[in-house]
């Protein structure tokens, strides 16, 4: 004969089904903290407006986009236009916790020097010429450049051990034609330049990969949309000067924000 439940027993099932569904509930509503870390194409720098005037934070980066994306998201955002490695490792590594659900980054292209790369290229000929600079900053992310992601990918899933950590890439920034009046790219500079970030997607892929992150690579999603492109997702040459070669607002909300969102599932 099967036996009744009680009323104290039906009570304690009542009881332990709510709590159930309150820490559920609590859960839910603790949602992920997601941290960004990184440079100028993390902060948002030439997006043109900033929240964060010495980083040049942007609310239109996609750090911002990604979080509004993912409902319940909670975003740190400590990038900051002109970070190094040596700059994550000192300065943005104290946002994880071993809370932290999602981390981004970009990082690598300041450790190359490809700003002050970027304004020799950009003089004439005569006053400049590209190869040098752009094999040194090759040089650069072939021999120390490995060793420096490695450390702060390391420092990384130390401190969030239980992350998805998504290694966000940097686009080419030329399509062979340079419209600007004030700019001197030729054909050849802009292969030269394209190759070297070509080179920093691969080296950066494949640190990313060998410890066991994901990578977001953006070199496919910006073709057609380049410097000089009939639909730029990138800057040429802007006032102020540091808005040059950057993201704009379609840049990350069309380029950036689509790829991480597929890398971090």
């Amino acid at each position: 004969m099967p036996l009744r439940p009680t009323r104290p027993t039906i009570l304690l099932a009542v009881l332990l089904a709510l709590g159930w569904i309150a820490a559920g509930r609590v859960a839910e509503a603790a949602g992920e903290e997601y941290v960004a870390l990184g440079d100028s194409y993390s902060s948002g720098l030439g997006t043109g407006a900033y929240v964060d005037r010495a980083c040049r934070r942007s609310s239109t980066a996609f750090p911002d986009l990604v979080a509004a994306a993912r409902p319940g998201t909670t975003l740190t955002s400590v990038a900051c236009a002109g970070a190094t490695t040596a700059d994550v490792l000192a300065d943005q590594l104290g946002a994880l916790t071993p809370s932290t659900g999602l981390v981004t980054i970009t990082i690598g292209g300041n450790d190359a020097g490809f700003t002050g790369v970027l304004v020799r290229c950009a003089l004439p000929m005569w006053a400049a010429r590209c190869g040098p600079p752009v094999g040194r900053a090759r040089t650069t992310i072939r021999r120390s450049l490995p060793a420096r992601l490695d450390r702060v990918y390391g420092e990384i899933r130390r401190r969030a051990p239980a992350a998805v950590v998504v290694v966000v890439g940097y686009p080419r920034l030329f399509n062979g034609i340079d419209c600007g009046a004030a700019t001197f790219f030729s054909r050849g500079d802009q292969r030269l330049l394209d190759g070297a970030a070509e080179l920093l997607r691969d080296v950066t892929r494949a640190r990313a990969r060998a410890a066991g992150f994901r990578f977001a690579d953006v070199v496919p999603a910006f073709r057609g949309h380049a410097v000089c492109d009939d639909a730029e997702w990138l800057n040429g040459l802007s006032s102020p000067l540091r808005e040059s070669f950057h993201p704009n607002a379609a840049g990350h909300a069309e380029g950036y924000a689509p790829a991480v969102l597929r890398a971090a599932g």
